[in-house]
């Protein structure tokens, strides 16, 4: 199926001194007339880039609304990604406005069926993680850290599938201790490890700055096919199961 992206200025709270605010986002649909279920789409540790809009390709090929936000935003980037993390340690800021001023363009978009899920990679796997509860019906978190307090953050939440790499060093035990969790809170799942896969596995390309590549493949970090085959093949029967009509 065919695709078509088209860039968006998603409105956001006003600031607390009154100043309108919004985040650059791209909605990428299938070219076709139908309504669909819709997806926010996360991105990983660089940024709204080509690696993450030829994932929304993919679900989107498969029939999904996909809309994805800059969760980093303008200005000094390493300022801006400092705040993101800040974020994602309290639970709260703005990335997690962005997220919901997003699923809400996509809950009143009249292609939409009204059915969301969440995906998330790398840093936005640990965001799709905690906005499980946060009004999805499901989340596929990929290789996201996991916060602190994890049962707290599960409470309320939606379905989740979520796929790890044994090889990455960045977080040992995440899959256990995710599906454990989602287990004791009886909360529908589907958490898989892959022993070959490391970090990243999910790209079809090496990502990130030209200089640091060699480093990412030296310790393991990027693409897996044959992992990624299998995880996307997950993600797709189970937002099929969960979004679908």
């Amino acid at each position: 199926m065919q695709t078509r992206r088209t860039e968006l200025a998603i409105d956001l709270p006003a600031t607390a001194g009154g100043e309108a605010d919004h985040a650059r986002a791209v909605l990428v649909r299938p070219d076709d007339d139908r309504r669909h279920p819709g997806v926010v789409m996360l991105h990983e540790i660089f940024g709204l880039d080509e690696q993450v809009l030829r994932q929304a390709d993919r679900l989107a090929a498969r029939g999904y609304l996909v809309l994805v936000p800059d969760l980093i935003g303008e200005g000094n980037r390493l300022g801006c990604m400092i705040r993101v993390f800040r974020s994602i340690a309290a639970d709260q800021g703005r990335p997690f406005d962005v997220i919901e001023a997003c699923r809400q363009v996509l809950l009143t978009h009249p292609d939409c069926t009204g059915r969301i899920g969440v995906i998330g990679f790398c840093f936005g796997g640990g965001f799709a993680l905690l906005t499980a509860r946060r009004g999805f019906q499901a989340s596929a978190v990929n290789y996201g850290r996991l916060p602190d307090d994890l049962d707290a953050a599960l409470v309320g939440s939606c379905p989740i599938v979520a796929s790890y790499g044994l090889a990455d060093k960045s977080l040992p035990g995440a899959a256990r201790r995710l599906g454990e969790a989602l287990k004791e809170a009886e909360i529908p799942h589907d958490v898989k490890e892959y022993p070959g896969a490391g970090h990243a596995f999910l790209n079809d390309e090496m990502s990130g700055p030209k200089m640091l590549r060699p480093v990412f493949r030296a310790t393991g970090v990027g693409p897996d096919p044959e992992a990624a085959k299998d995880a996307w093949a997950r993600i797709e029967r189970f937002f099929e199961r969960y979004l679908g009509d």
